[in-house]
């Protein structure tokens, strides 16, 4: 959650890379982003490292959804159902020590069948498990990016629908076209709201208050 108005942009690129992020994260320290609380992203190698890199103290929590669905390569459809089941008692623990505990007895079912699925658990935990430090309504904001990867969607779509662009002017024009469309959706209230602000303040103090 970046600390300034106006921290939005668009920028052009062929693929994610962690050095064009690096980039973006610093373009934004200048433009007046001062701070990052926490920082849900997606499990680009490196992206973690980028942010705290320019943003030291921010709190890193990997999008739980793209945990699942990457996991999910990796086990046989016929298993698919019950494995799910069980994966959510990891996410969905109240604690963090109940989730490592749910944790260890998923790979003592499966591990044995699958346990490559299951080392990215393992292995990005201190980025997994970030968000069991906050209560339910906050839980609910910082661990997927699906709001992102929604917008993403949408800028898919007016892509798609013209393939080619003259330059990146034109590319950029149009999605910020798209943007401004979208942002007038962009009304509905986050639930709990007052009761996170309240949260935040008591949990990062001046980090939060601060401009």
């Amino acid at each position: 959650m970046p600390r300034a108005q106006g921290s939005l942009g668009i920028w052009i690129c062929e693929s994610e890379e962690r050095q064009l992020l690096g980039g973006v994260l610093t373009e934004l320290r200048n433009r007046g982003v001062k701070d990052i609380l926490i920082s849900c992203i997606d499990g680009l190698k490196g992206f973690d490292e980028a942010i705290n890199s320019i943003f030291p103290q921010t709190e890193i929590q990997l999008c739980v959804v793209h945990l699942i669905r990457n996991t999910l390569k990796y086990v046989v459809s016929k298993d698919q159902k019950q494995f799910v089941k069980e994966l959510r008692n990891v996410y969905s623990a109240p604690t963090e020590e109940a989730g490592l505990n749910e944790l260890q007895l998923l790979e003592e079912k499966w591990g044995g069948k699958y346990q490559f699925a299951l080392k990215g658990w393992r292995n990005n935990w201190h980025n997994i498990a970030t968000f069991f430090k906050y209560p339910e309504e906050i839980r609910r904001m910082i661990y997927t990016t699906n709001a992102v990867e929604s917008v993403h969607r949408q800028f898919r779509k007016v892509t798609k629908a013209k393939t080619l662009f003259p330059n990146d002017e034109a590319l950029t024009k149009a999605l910020f076209l798209a943007y401004r469309d979208l942002s007038k959706k962009w009304c509905m209230p986050v639930r709990d709201w007052p009761f996170i602000v309240s949260k935040f303040d008591i949990i990062f103090g001046e980090r939060f208050t601060m401009n």
